[in-house]
């Protein structure tokens, strides 16, 4: 595993000063939201020169784009604005080869109309799981003909609040193309944090085999998604380090919600649980 970072974590004026930014903090990987460029994240077109621009600037700065992002409110009570999602969707999975990545972050939503972020008590009914596989069916079609994984992200503000509502989600798709951002920080109901590793291995248990990308940020109390810098709060890294060793993840572990100040603690932090484990792994412990 290898540690990297939002791109929208270092405010600058322009791409190149970003990625500058990224390397001297000693990460190569990234997940890459189209603002720092410049453009809205979902883009109502990304034209073929923009695309290659993107990735010869990354290739410039010896950085992988292990991710865009591609969130919208896939299931916000007005269709057009999922329509509009699914159409920024498809243009962004258009550009990714061009781009350089082959993977896209997504959210399940929430029926909240203010902010894909927010819960709200219809989100647990079936109407909304019924226009959350009408909008994520037409996402794996996208993805099918794009060639691109999508990556969505259970949390607990969302319609896809647990792991097993994740493996439901990507049962009753059936697509190879869906697959799971894992975020240790977010899947805690209220009351459910003193059960924090029987909730991982649970998440692990069930989606191990299809986690596409991993975060790292932290939480300091359940009912809401974690939204403070990994190491502050009260996430059990060992037992989420070691829960994505155990299934083979092997890819980026992508920090997130922290401040540029933060960056320097929180790569020393997510480097020190990283060793441990390679080194207990190599002790056979």
């Amino acid at each position: 595993m290898q540690i990297g970072i939002f791109t929208r974590t270092f405010i600058r004026p322009s791409l190149e000063e970003t990625l500058s930014a990224v390397r001297r903090s000693g990460i190569r990987h990234v997940q890459f939201g189209l603002s720092c460029a410049g453009l809205p994240e979902l883009p109502e077109e990304i034209n073929e020169a923009t695309a290659r621009a993107l990735r010869q600037e990354f290739a410039a700065h010896d950085i992988e784009m292990a991710a865009v992002s591609g969130t919208f409110n896939m299931i916000h009570p007005d269709i057009e604005v999922r329509q509009k999602g699914l159409r920024g969707l498809r243009e962004l999975a258009a550009a990714c080869q061009e781009m350089g990545t082959s993977v896209i972050t997504l959210c399940t939503g929430t029926r909240n109309p203010d902010s894909m972020w927010r819960p709200h008590p219809d989100n647990d009914t079936p109407e909304a799981w019924r226009d959350l596989l009408h909008s994520m069916d037409t996402a794996a079609k996208i993805a099918e003909e794009q060639e691109v994984t999508l990556a969505f992200e259970p949390e607990v503000s969302n319609t896809v609040d647990s792991a097993r509502k994740a493996r439901r989600l990507m049962d009753e798709i059936g697509s190879d193309r869906l697959r799971v951002c894992m975020d240790g920080a977010n899947l805690y109901h209220a009351g459910e944090l003193p059960r924090m590793r029987e909730i991982l291995d649970e998440a692990f248990d069930l989606l191990g085999s299809d986690i596409a990308l991993a975060h790292a940020k932290d939480v300091d109390r359940d009912g809401e998604a974690g939204h403070l810098a990994a190491g502050t709060g009260l996430l059990d890294y060992d037992a989420y380090v070691a829960g994505l060793q155990r299934v083979g993840y092997a890819g980026p572990v992508i920090l997130h919600s922290l401040t540029e100040k933060q960056v320097p603690s929180c790569v020393a932090f997510l480097s020190e649980k990283l060793s441990h484990m390679i080194v207990r792994d190599s002790e056979g412990g």
